[in-house]
């Protein structure tokens, strides 16, 4: 199986081994190269171990290995780097639009309660913009198409509507939990919260 140098598909890890980033093999053989990072070699269920670039290099390309071509031929591109120095795991802060405000209110219409499809929803200004109303996570809730059109520019109350709960910004979470193992790879299924989506 042949890899994309620029694929996303190499988890980086803190010096902690919290995993904080996913990552290409371009990017990943940059860190190595600067002595940023070491690769992690496992070994299935038996082992795993740092190893400096000059060691990764000299490793065999095995059947199920992510192989890159260069001048000296197929190499190994590492599935987990293991930062040197940085220690921290960085706060994920959702940007505010539909998908998001979709996660923070769990694809429910937030007047009525119901399960929406994605075809089905849409963002409510709970004050109408053209009252002054913002386009914010405290202003906006997720809301049925048919429902936030019958609304209108009104309010909840003008409209004899109920708000299942007020519009929130969400909090930061830890980037860690917000990382996902989209393409199935095993050596991730140790470091990561949310092992596949």
């Amino acid at each position: 199986m042949s890899s994309c140098i620029h694929e996303k598909c190499v988890l980086v890890l803190n010096r902690q081994w919290q995993a904080i980033s996913i990552i290409s093999p371009a990017e990943a053989f940059g860190h190595m190269c600067t002595e940023n990072a070491d690769a992690l070699k496992i070994e299935g269920n038996e082992s795993m171990a740092p190893v400096s670039l000059s060691e990764w290099l000299k490793l065999e390309v095995r059947p199920h290995d992510r192989p890159v071509g260069t001048a000296r031929g197929a190499i190994r591109a590492p599935t987990v780097i293991i930062l040197r120095e940085f220690a921290q795991v960085p706060l994920y802060k959702p940007k505010f639009s539909l998908k998001n405000l979709w996660v923070r209110d769990k694809g429910r219409c937030q007047y009525t309660g119901k399960l929406l499809k994605p075809s089905e929803a849409s963002i409510d200004h709970v004050i109408p913009r053209s009252r002054g109303g913002a386009t914010s996570w405290e202003n906006c809730v997720l809301s049925e198409k048919a429902l936030n059109s019958k609304k209108g520019a009104r309010t909840p109350a003008e409209a004899g509507l109920k708000l299942i709960r007020p519009p929130y910004e969400p909090r930061p979470v830890p980037v860690t939990i917000t990382l996902k193992n989209l393409l199935g790879i095993k050596d991730w299924d140790y470091f990561l919260v949310n092992r596949a989506a």
